[in-house]
């Protein structure tokens, strides 16, 4: 009777990528569709929030725009649908114009921050990508 040993098992990451690993499990959070909503909204409304809270808001908004964009390449939403590529090439273009500019953006360059996450949150909502958020 022959008798088969399974080869040894050894851990696929060492301790300082498990250590990486776990620093970013810590830092992530959940995407909230609400909290973009209200971002956006706030931009896009007839009345432009107070001039101390834009810098904030165009923060706040490129990163809704890179992780919007993060989500159309993990979903590979821009290899099946043109559209969605063409907002995430677009989200990125805006986020890295508006990180050349002045610390306090113009309205108008906040307002293309708001349509541009607009935009790629409808398109990944109607692939499917992100849930409907009210």
């Amino acid at each position: 009777m022959t008798v088969l040993t399974a080869p040894s098992w050894s851990a696929p990451l060492g301790p300082s990528e498990l250590a990486g690993v776990l620093t970013k499990l810590r830092q992530w959070t959940p995407f909230d569709g609400e909290a973009v909503l209200d971002d956006v909204g706030a931009v896009l409304d007839d009345v432009l929030p107070p001039q101390d809270v834009l810098a904030g808001l165009a923060v706040r908004l490129c990163g809704h725009l890179a992780r919007l964009a993060d989500i159309a390449v993990a979903t590979e939403a821009g290899q099946e649908d043109l559209e969605a590529e063409r907002l995430a090439r677009l989200a990125r273009a805006v986020c890295a114009q508006q990180a050349s500019v002045a610390r306090v953006p113009s309205v108008g360059q906040l307002r293309r921050l708001a349509w541009a996450v607009n935009e790629l949150l409808e398109r990944l909502t109607v692939l499917g990508c992100l849930r409907e958020t009210a």
